[in-house]
């Protein structure tokens, strides 16, 4: 008998024992899926829009997968340590959401080939390494074809971070919206040489808006360029994140990058064996990118002119980048019927006509 009750016991040990071990084990088998930011979701910009990214794919996938954010992660020899960290810890698919990245990250990739290492705003390649992109650029001419309406002084401002193709594109871009309704308008530009450095951005904002400008966008990662819109009784545009509640009078309304219809996509890629290391830059066609919450002050022809501008750039009707397009000595650099290719915007270095100063090298 008392056999008999030890046998019973050691088997509803056995199982309970299986029951706690089970969880664990299938969690093991959970795929892990990491983001590395270069901020914290805090800055309301770049890294709030890849985080809400994020949490767009715990919603579909839930307990299929395993999440990891590390955030404040330089762009330097310090990331190959957060990639190396990561991947050695099994994750099956690390996001770098930073273009400094790109170097460290490719490094890593070479050493774990079971591992899918993908890249934000890059442009290197290798069998288990790939890059993407939103088209922040066709949000930035969006918002120029307000802007041109909206200035009084037909002077627009650029709170630029570093200079780089992606931030001259969206320099370009804003001016090219702008003048596509206003011919008059002319852009200033200010280069901060840092993706996140409110102080440096406020003060960017202040001196372009000393100088006359009167409707600024920014590619910078904070809040300040519109803050100070704000304060200084002018107008500004939010980036990356709807900005309204920073500036709700300046705001005209916000470019927004929509980081989760991409992370969604190919993360079920990967999880189905069908991923391939192809670019993907997706835009307004894709719903990745757009011009939100305009704001109420922006008057009906400004609205309709966006509307046109917006449509015909997501059914492919209009491309920011055909010619004629000429740069800032007047020489035409794109001819008329022509549209940069996207390995050419990957290394624009010139500003278009309207775009005043010099780009930095």
């Amino acid at each position: 008998m008392r056999r008999k009750t030890l046998t019973s016991l050691a088997a509803c040990a056995a199982l309970a024992l299986g029951a706690a071990l089970a969880p664990a084990a299938q969690a093991a088998d959970v795929p892990g899926v990491a983001f590395v930011y270069l901020g914290n979701p805090g800055d309301a910009g770049w890294t709030f829009a890849h985080d809400q990214g994020s949490k767009q794919v715990e919603a579909k996938f839930g307990n299929k997968i395993k999440i990891t954010r590390v955030e404040d992660v330089p762009e330097s020899a310090d990331s190959e340590r957060v990639f190396r960290d990561l991947a050695s810890k099994g994750n099956k698919i690390i996001f770098g959401t930073s273009f400094g990245y790109q170097d460290f990250e490719l490094k890593v990739a070479k050493d774990f080939p079971d591992t899918v290492f993908l890249h934000a705003t890059g442009y290197k390649k290798a069998k288990n390494f790939g890059t993407y992109d939103v088209r922040m650029y066709q949000g930035a001419y969006l918002a120029g074809v307000v802007a041109g309406h909206m200035t009084k002084t037909n002077t627009l401002g650029f709170v630029a971070s570093v200079p780089i193709p992606e931030v001259v594109r969206n320099i370009n871009a804003y001016t090219l919206g702008a003048r596509s309704v206003n011919p008059k308008v002319h852009t200033k530009v200010i280069w901060i040489n840092s993706w996140f450095d409110p102080g440096k951005e406020k003060q960017a904002a202040e001196t372009l808006i000393s100088q006359g400008a009167d409707v600024l966008l920014q590619n910078t990662d904070s809040s300040a360029t519109l803050a100070t819109a704000e304060e200084k009784h002018v107008h500004a545009f939010g980036w990356d994140s709807d900005m309204k509640k920073f500036g709700p009078d300046a705001a005209l309304g916000s470019v927004v990058a929509h980081w989760g219809v991409y992370y969604q996509a190919v993360i079920q890629q990967v999880l189905d064996g069908k991923w391939k290391n192809d670019p993907i830059w997706w835009g307004l066609p894709q719903q990745a990118v757009d011009l939100e919450d305009l704001n109420t002050a922006v008057p009906a022809d400004a609205r309709a002119d966006e509307k046109k501008a917006h449509d015909d750039i997501a059914s492919g009707k209009r491309d920011v980048f055909t010619g004629p397009i000429k740069d800032q000595s007047g020489a035409i650099k794109v001819p008329a019927g022509k549209t940069l290719a996207d390995s050419e915007l990957q290394r624009l270095n010139w500003y278009v006509e309207g775009v005043d100063g010099t780009l930095p090298h």
